[in-house]
């Protein structure tokens, strides 16, 4: 009996204890975001929220219906291409800035807010007007990547990032998605605008810069497009070809660097696949080279609607699907519930963006003024423009151009200056300023008749132009105003002729060769007329580039005396333009992708942009929006741009690093600290203005690494520094540092980077072509310096360049 008791007793306890407890876990208040560790904060989620926080909220279309509650979304057909439904959450639930690119879901229970991300390569991209709403909300329109580049400075560069940051701050926004980093594979890239340079140094560099700048405001950035998304046509099937030393050498190498330099917040997954994946499906890719080999901390999201598995885009580390529909997160509870998703994984990607949103303005409350400092960064945009203008031609000293000057001003795109490239990567801003205003600006005297007669014509002409309603593809440019009655009337009125050539592309599709690469015939023989006109008068004529990508120029550069590489120039276009045409600004800016003689010549131009492949059964065309299955072979391997021209001795238009200025540079002095490496090696360079006005020098250092068993370019670039504005008579030491990694190559066979013991040169220069002094040094025996896992491997063998 006495046992019976105690049983029961034991057992009442029991149940008391149990009860005690479950009350206490019912009163035990949740977890919060900041408050509590991430650890219990993810242990605390629901599987469905998991899926939710992995998958954002979806677009808000304008114009379109929100589903009726409770009510399955349905796909949004967009010119027969079927998009996703959106979470109906994207419509119950406010927007915090309108016109973004997208959001991730919130879980208020948990104290997770949502966060917002925008497009916005070259300056933010959001709704610059507001229902009911009678404040702007204007962005700047900043120099393109390309020119930035082109200032090859970058603490420049940083500034811009300073100025960009404080927008995205101020008007509410918690990542950028950008900076883009792609290689200038082929000049026909339908987005080369948004990218940096043909170089893998000069595009990392000029990313960390960026990137550091802007995330000094506390906002983060999203690099992109990772990786080998180098071209636009068929690129959502796309299925890219290309050896595993290529891809570390020359398409991942600069994503590597701007990882290690600026620690962004987020990577962006491209959609492209690379040898039969897709990126986003990669985990060799995302997890084993991206976060493991370079000890990347933030989360890596797709691109928009990229990729095709949700559950392979989580087991690959692809933390965040964008804009996201629910029919991703269904995929990933189930997953979960069948295995197929470790929850482990699940877990580690909720982590990396709770990581991600704990450093977000909108979590730690910040009060954005939608107010930025829109003058003041007009400035900075005008100052980078001005810096990274490259001065392709100067016969005579024809620039500078005294003000007071009469200026007949011609092309269509003087008068309707492109800012930047279309797409994600434009940017709604107030204002453009105009060549024609920039030269007023800057108190030339434009010839009026001329000018009114552009002006005229090209109200007329958009008038009669269809409204574009592609959001990728731009108008068409408006045919060029016949001049030949003009000419010589100009040509006796004004002093100096001005020819804009402008261009335009961006995200959707490629450039073409003719009439795009190529300059038109009405182009050229606008410019041969113009020239024919005024050099009979004795009168000099300057050709104005405003162009976002590559174009031919050999056939027609000796028709003109000056040709001045203007790129797209942000917002303060003209201003800038006139700044270096008058002398105000001394050019510096030098090319950070070759300009070839002929399209031919381009080592990608044989496979560029790919083939195509059949059509899946039962379709008959191809997506208007995704494109079709193609599949494209870099059988350039690691000889792009300089590195296939300076190996194979062709000759470009203009080489790599190119760039005059309106006073000259004396190098000398070049010291290498030793004649045997070890560890590492200074190379020290005097340079000295030796001309009449004040300016700046770019010295590049190119290497030359010997060859035992792999083949190599003949030389690369490792090194690059400018010089200070340097008054005339004045010299600067400038120092440049080499490490064993410098020197190394990727081994495929040995999954390593080795640098070859041997002699190794160090070429200084002001292009590549352009070779002021070489040293070299010695190393005595091979280094690894750094061991891999092999990854990205192609599915079979590749006929790649080799330079034998």
């Amino acid at each position: 009996m006495k046992i019976r008791y105690k049983l029961i007793a034991a057992l009442l306890l029991t149940i008391s204890v149990f009860t005690l407890s479950v009350k206490a876990q019912a009163t035990k208040p949740l977890p919060k975001l900041g408050k509590s560790s991430l650890k219990e904060v993810i242990a605390a989620m629901t599987v469905q929220e998991k899926a939710k926080l992995v998958v954002g909220m979806g677009f808000k279309f304008p114009g379109m219906p929100a589903p009726k509650k409770g009510e399955k979304p349905k796909p949004i057909d967009i010119g027969g291409f079927k998009l996703p439904p959106s979470d109906p959450e994207a419509y119950e639930i406010p927007e915090k800035v309108a016109g973004t690119a997208g959001r991730t879901h919130g879980i208020p229970r948990l104290g997770i807010p949502s966060i917002t991300v925008s497009d916005g390569p070259a300056g933010l991209r959001i709704d610059p007007t507001r229902p009911n709403d009678k404040n702007t909300y204007y962005a700047t329109a900043f120099p393109v990547a390309t020119l930035l580049a082109s200032s090859w400075d970058t603490e420049l560069v940083r500034k811009v990032g300073v100025a960009f940051g404080n927008e995205i701050r101020e008007y509410g926004v918690d990542v950028i998605l950008g900076p883009a980093l792609n290689i200038h594979r082929n000049p026909l890239g339908g987005r080369n605008f948004e990218y940096y340079s043909e170089d893998p140094l000069v595009a990392g560099s000029m990313t960390a810069a960026i990137v550091n700048g802007i995330q000094s405001n506390g906002v983060g950035t999203s690099i992109k497009h990772f990786a080998a998304n180098n071209q636009e046509t068929n690129r959502n099937q796309v299925n890219t070809i290309v050896s595993e030393r290529a891809m570390r050498e020359i398409y991942l190498r600069g994503f590597e660097m701007a990882v290690k330099k600026s620690d962004p917040w987020t990577v962006m997954s491209s959609y492209n696949k690379i040898n039969g994946t897709y990126t986003s499906e990669r985990r060799d890719l995302l997890t084993d080279i991206l976060k493991r080999e370079w000890g990347f901390k933030g989360l890596v999201m797709t691109d928009w609607f990229g990729g095709h598995d949700a559950v392979a885009q989580m087991n690959a580390g692809n933390d965040l699907l964008m804009p996201g529909n629910p029919d991703q997160s269904e995929a990933i509870v189930a997953a979960v519930k069948d295995g197929t998703l470790p929850m482990e994984q699940l877990d580690a990607n909720v982590a990396r963006i709770l990581k991600i949103v704990l450093r977000s303005p909108t979590f730690r409350g910040y009060k954005y003024s939608d107010k930025p400092d829109l003058k003041g960064h007009a400035l900075v945009a005008r100052t980078a423009a001005a810096q990274g203008m490259v001065l392709l031609r100067n016969e005579d000293a024809t620039l500078p151009v005294a003000k007071g000057k009469r200026v007949a001003v011609f092309g269509n795109t003087s008068y309707n200056i492109i800012a930047g490239g279309t797409g994600s990567g434009d940017v709604h801003k107030a204002y453009t300023v105009s060549l024609l205003q920039g030269l007023n600006n800057a108190g030339y005297k434009v010839q009026a008749e001329l000018a009114k007669s552009y002006t005229d014509y090209l109200v007329e002409a958009k008038a009669k132009q269809p409204k574009n309603t592609n959001f990728f593809i731009p108008a068409p440019p408006i045919p060029e105003m016949d001049i030949t009655a003009l000419l010589d009337k100009e040509a006796d009125g004004a002093d100096i002729a001005m020819i804009t050539i402008g261009r335009n592309a961006g995200e959707g599709a490629d450039r073409k060769v003719d009439n795009d690469f190529n300059l038109s015939d009405t182009e050229k023989g606008m410019i041969s007329g113009i020239s024919t006109a005024f050099h009979a008068k004795g009168k000099k004529v300057i050709v104005i580039l405003n162009i976002g990508g590559v174009v031919e120029v050999a056939s027609w550069r000796d028709k003109v005396d000056g040709i001045l590489l203007a790129w797209q120039p942000g917002l303060e276009a003209g201003n800038a333009i006139a700044d270096v045409m008058s002398g105000k600004v001394n050019p510096s800016g030098k090319l950070a992708t070759t300009f070839p003689v002929n399209y031919a010549d381009v080592p990608s131009a044989k496979n560029f942009p790919g083939k195509d492949l059949p059509l899946p059964a039962g379709q008959t065309t191809a997506n208007p929006m995704t494109g079709r299955p193609s599949e494209v072979t870099y059988q350039d391997g690691i000889y792009v741009g300089y590195r296939y021209y300076d190996s194979f001795k062709v000759d470009p238009a203009y080489p790599f690093g190119y760039g005059l200025s309106y006073t000259k540079f004396k190098i000398s002095d070049v010291k290498a600290s030793s004649g045997d490496f070890k560890n590492a090696i200074t190379v020290t360079v005097s340079v000295k203005n030796t001309g009449k006005v004040a300016g700046k020098e770019v010295v590049q250092l190119y290497l030359s690494a010997p060859t035992q068993t792999l083949d190599k370019p003949a030389q690369e670039l490792k090194g690059f520094a400018k010089t200070g504005l340097l008054a005339p008579g004045q010299s600067q030491m400038l120092t440049l540092t080499l490490h064993a990694s410098d020197l190394a190559s990727f081994y495929t066979d040995k999954s390593a980077w080795v640098a070859d013991a041997g002699e190794y040169k160090v070429k200084i220069g002001t292009s590549s072509r352009d070779i002021a002094k070489t040293v070299s040094f010695k190393l005595a025996k091979d280094i690894v310096t750094e061991k891999t896992h092999a990854s990205l491997l192609p599915l079979g063998p590749i006929d790649e360049m080799v330079n034998k």
